[in-house]
């Protein structure tokens, strides 16, 4: 064989090698980022979760119970006794 042929089949040689490690390195970081991948989703699914977790507290706030019951216990409200009710008639429209 030549020293050109040599020469060229060192080369190629060198350049087979550097791909092989290139296709091992780009396996390895596939898996890595399949990983974190993996972990996002399921950071998305607890987040998906919560959220519907806090749109049911949120109507919760809101329904006629819960308001009496927190009117009840802070503000220390009650249902008025009959003769406690006053009603007044007026005029509508004038």
């Amino acid at each position: 064989m030549k020293r050109s042929q040599l020469w060229m089949l060192l080369v190629l040689a060198v350049v087979v090698l550097v791909s092989a490690i290139a296709v091992v390195h780009a396996k390895y970081r596939s898996r890595v980022l399949f990983g974190e991948l993996k972990a996002l989703d399921a950071q998305v699914d607890e987040a998906a979760i919560e959220w519907e977790r806090l749109l049911i507290e949120h109507g919760a706030w809101g329904t006629p119970a819960h308001i009496e019951a927190s009117a009840r216990k802070k503000l220390k409200m009650r249902m008025p006794r009959a003769d406690e009710v006053i009603v007044i008639k007026g005029h509508h429209g004038s």
